[in-house]
């Protein structure tokens, strides 16, 4: 699977790889939800009791093949690891941050057993979708150190500021879910099972709205201080976030007006995916940069 030694160039292939792959295990989990098949296989790990594979069901096949795709991940997770090790020069940094990705994902199969198990309980869900963000920031991390990008300066006044972004980024990750975890899309289509959170959609949806907003706002200021400090790569990546941002917005007001259709939840579950992974490279170019 891996040779006996691999380039760096190569290894960072093995990264993305991971990284997009993880991505991918998001949206098709959300598929799972949005369809109602989250207890299509009501065992674990056999799709039933006496049965690994689903029968020809839909709910039990959509989460059958959700549970198949996990394989995908193991493989480039495993590339990422075997990598770490045989490139050369081998690197102490990029063997632990792929560690960390054979632990996250062992964390996620774990979760995914205990949700499973509880029917769904929202709580659990919360966690799993916030597990896969870890995940994400952790591959970003080791693709951007195996990438290994050439410092520049930038003052510290950006730093804080990209710092802050990180981290109100990781609210709005927070508050999403809870507004998921309010709504209508429960994961399963058995009613007797549908618990949700003890909250109005309108008003955790307001939060959650007005985290973004500021998110925004200092997006905004970073791209201006960056543009004057002549800091390319941190205001073309400031824009990327910034276009993610928006969009985002606008599906979300969408999705809230439309009654929450299962597709427009889908878009901005990939968006919300594709915007952290944005934040979290915006936040490690700053990182990178040397005074």
């Amino acid at each position: 699977m891996v040779d006996k030694e691999i380039s760096p160039e190569r290894y960072a292939r093995y990264t993305r790889w991971a990284l997009w792959s993880l991505t991918i295990i998001v949206v098709s989990g959300g598929s799972v939800r949005l369809t109602g098949s989250g207890l299509g296989c009501s065992d674990w790990p056999n799709c039933e009791e006496d049965q690994f594979v689903a029968s020809l069901e839909y709910h039990a096949l959509i989460e059958f093949v959700n549970r198949l795709f996990t394989g995908v991940v193991t493989v480039a997770v495993i590339l990422a690891i075997l990598g770490s090790i045989r490139r050369i020069p081998r690197r102490p940094d990029l063997v632990r941050w792929s560690w960390g990705l054979v632990a996250g994902v062992g964390a996620q199969v774990v979760l995914g057993a205990v949700l499973v198990k509880t029917d769904l309980d929202p709580r659990f869900t919360m966690g799993h979708f916030l597990l896969s963000m870890v995940l994400l920031w952790n591959a970003t991390v080791l693709m951007h150190k195996a990438a290994d990008p050439t410092p520049q300066s930038a003052p510290p006044r950006i730093r804080q500021i990209i710092w802050a972004i990180t981290i109100t980024g990781s609210v709005l990750l927070v508050s999403g879910t809870i507004v998921t975890g309010s709504g209508p899309h429960s994961g399963s289509d058995k009613a007797e099972v549908a618990e949700r959170l003890p909250f109005l959609v309108r008003d955790v949806a307001r939060i959650h709205a007005i985290v973004a907003i500021i998110v925004l706002i200092m997006i905004a200021a970073l791209w201006q201080l960056s543009s004057r400090a002549g800091l390319r790569e941190i205001t073309r990546r400031t824009k990327l976030v910034a276009a993610l941002l928006i969009v985002q917005g606008a599906v979300g007001y969408w999705q809230y007006f439309t009654g929450v259709p299962v597709q427009l939840v889908a878009v901005h579950i990939t968006l919300a995916s594709l915007t952290w992974i944005s934040i979290v490279r915006l936040q490690l170019t700053a990182r990178s940069l040397v005074t």
